[in-house]
């Protein structure tokens, strides 16, 4: 997704609000959302005939009134998608709208992306996922929000990075909650093995490569002893099968951000503490990154651009959203300190 190409790439997304040409069903506008009181949902048409979801926290965007100065785009990880209530109403108490994509391929979005012959979570080319933030910031932006903040979670954090770096002008900050900069895996993985995927992904896509170890999905389910309900046809304990294809993109893009982004507005990078292990369970997983390797997200952060602010919490798991008290308060009053000190 770096500049000069994926402009190209995102060229053609239909405007929000308007109907993708022969799209059955899109253009109704917003209806209930899965999490019920208080959300509603919208379909957003792609080039293509893919669809991504827009969700609005109802009671912070206010439709029926003026609508809130700063509105803030929440986008999830891989095999994820937006389901945290309490971190839409975290914003809200502090003034701020608060919106959600799912992503083509993903949750809410994730029936279309099937019904087109796609394996769950995957595109061909991560940086396709420049069209579904087009379309959710134009959104948003159309709702009449002053300034917009974009908060990407893990593998949303690195989409998120390069979409800024390519769209200037577009946010006014950006807030990366664990973002996915690197491969946690050793040298073999990250330099050699890398390499041939690369050749591999070019010439069978679809071949499956690895997928998710199931111990941090398990110590976040309700169903499995965690804090958090959601649904597990869509954020499975062992994920989806990771392919070569979309593999060999997402090391492309973590390859752009070593080599350095121009992010021009002011950027917040938050990681745990401590990274955990990703391939066992252990008594610290959700106290620890237990997905990705913190080191690897703190290298990343110093190639954003100028004005990077990094800061770890101690207790923290992967998604800090989803840690144990203290460190989720923690986590939040970090980030609207942030968006209250860098923007008013």
């Amino acid at each position: 997704m770096s500049r000069g190409t994926d402009g190209a790439e995102a060229r053609g997304a239909v405007a929000p609000g308007e109907d993708a040409p022969g799209a059955a069903g899109v253009g109704t506008g917003w209806r209930p959302d899965v999490l019920g009181d208080g959300f509603e949902q919208r379909t957003l048409p792609l080039p293509g005939g893919a669809e991504a979801t827009l969700v609005r926290h109802v009671p912070s965007v206010a439709p029926t009134g003026p609508p809130a100065r700063t509105a803030v785009l929440y986008v999830h990880g891989f095999v994820d998608y937006f389901f945290q209530r309490h971190l839409a109403e975290a914003f809200a108490a502090a003034g701020h709208a608060f919106y959600a994509v799912d992503l083509r391929g993903y949750g809410r979005s994730m029936a279309a992306h099937l019904r087109a012959g796609r394996d769950p979570n995957l595109v061909e080319d991560v940086a396709v996922h420049a069209q579904d933030l087009d379309a959710a910031t134009s959104a948003v932006r159309a709702a009449g929000h002053e300034r917009l903040v974009v908060l990407g979670h893990s593998t949303g954090g690195l989409v998120a990075a390069l979409w800024a770096d390519a769209r200037p002008g577009r946010l006014d900050a950006l807030v990366l909650n664990s973002p996915w900069f690197d491969l946690n895996e050793g040298w073999l993985l990250r330099g050699p093995a890398t390499r041939v995927i690369d050749a591999v992904g070019r010439f069978a896509p679809r071949l499956p490569v690895g997928r998710l170890h199931p111990h941090y999905g398990r110590a976040l389910h309700a169903g499995t002893g965690g804090e958090w309900d959601y649904d597990l046809a869509w954020k499975p304990h062992e994920g989806f099968p990771v392919r070569a294809g979309w593999f060999r993109s997402v090391r492309r893009a973590q390859r752009r951000v070593r080599r350095g982004l121009h992010v021009g507005v002011p950027v917040l990078v938050v990681a745990s503490a401590r990274t955990g292990s990703h391939t066992k369970d252990h008594p610290d997983v959700l106290t620890t990154d237990s997905v990705l390797d913190v080191a690897h997200i703190r290298a990343g952060a110093q190639r954003l651009g100028d004005d990077v602010r990094f800061v770890q919490v101690d207790g923290g798991a992967h998604d800090l959203a989803l840690s144990p008290p203290p460190a989720r308060e923690r986590y939040l009053a970090e980030v609207l300190g942030f968006l209250a000190e860098r923007l008013g």
